[in-house]
């Protein structure tokens, strides 16, 4: 299949990498032009513009945020303007469930197909091609890129027709992680202050009450005070929070905990931690009982 690549950096680096390697004609294009010469060097042709990586049956962006996925769709020579008729946009960042909605719109109208397939993992899950896949679409279109989900995650999940949907679960899911990263930090900050090893803490944990990948990978991360480089910034936990409780406020869904979230992570980026990993979040608590500063 012939596909367009649209955002190489800690995820979609990894992504376009293993279509490449699937066999797929990746036209990649990306702001900095590095990131294309190193995946150029795997098979890739390079795409000078956005409209040229359109030149494909289908175009995929993995981009950090509304903002940017806008800016690549929109404009006159932007995905809506390029796009042949009946070739699908394929978004798999983590966007807010308002722009999922526009776009589903606009492609519709353009007489283009649109589906939303936003991914859980971290970048060593990108580069390793085990990534999980939560789609929503048109079932025939969901079908006939099951050749590129197959490339770049090890499971997909179709999760309706309504492309707003995947990004809804989506961001449940980041949610639930934010949460997962706070609490640990807090029972972490608790007996770590009365003298217990942290790692060995997180050994009873994972070994008994909380097996799941979110308690391991984020629990090793605290444990190990491990925030740079970010796998994922802390700031991107925040955008991701405020959609989150965006989306409460659409479906009058109340959602304290996110908002809670929301002030600990601009206590975090007002403490210096912007650029930290996500997990980062996690430590405040061990700072705010008297320990070192997240990043320090």
């Amino acid at each position: 299949m012939r596909i367009g690549f649209i955002g190489l950096g800690n995820m979609g680096s990894g992504m376009a990498a293993n279509l490449v390697s699937a066999g797929h004609e990746v036209l990649a294009y990306n702001r900095s032009p590095d990131k294309v010469s190193a995946l150029a060097e795997r098979g890739a042709i390079p795409a000078a513009t956005v409209a040229a990586a359109c030149d494909a049956d289908v175009v995929v962006t993995m981009l950090a945020d509304d903002h940017a996925v806008e800016a690549v769709t929109f404009g006159d020579a932007g995905i809506l303007a390029s796009l042949q008729p009946n070739a699908v946009h394929v978004s798999a960042s983590t966007i807010s469930v308002a722009l999922a909605e526009r776009l589903t719109t606009e492609h519709a109208q353009a007489g283009q197909r649109f589906v939303s397939a936003p991914v859980f993992g971290r970048p060593d899950a990108a580069a390793a091609a085990k990534l999980f896949v939560v789609a929503a679409g048109d079932p025939g279109t969901v079908a006939d890129l099951q050749q590129v989900f197959d490339a770049i995650g090890q499971r997909t999940f179709e999760v309706g027709q309504d492309p707003t949907v995947a990004n809804l679960v989506k961001l449940s899911g980041n949610f639930l992680i934010a949460s997962v990263i706070e609490s640990l930090g807090e029972a972490m900050a608790l007996v770590g202050k009365a003298g217990v090893d942290k790692q060995a803490y997180l050994e009873l944990l994972t070994s008994t009450l909380f097996a799941a990948p979110a308690y391991r990978t984020y629990g090793g991360l605290l444990a190990r005070g491990e925030f740079e480089p970010a796998g994922f910034a802390a700031h991107l936990g925040l955008k991701d929070v405020r959609l989150v409780l965006a989306a409460g406020e659409a479906l009058e869904v109340p959602l304290p905990v996110a908002s809670l979230l929301r002030d600990r992570f601009l206590t975090l980026l007002a403490g210096g931690g912007r650029d930290l990993d996500w997990s980062a979040l996690g430590a405040l608590p061990a700072w705010e009982a008297g320990g070192p500063k997240p990043g320090h």
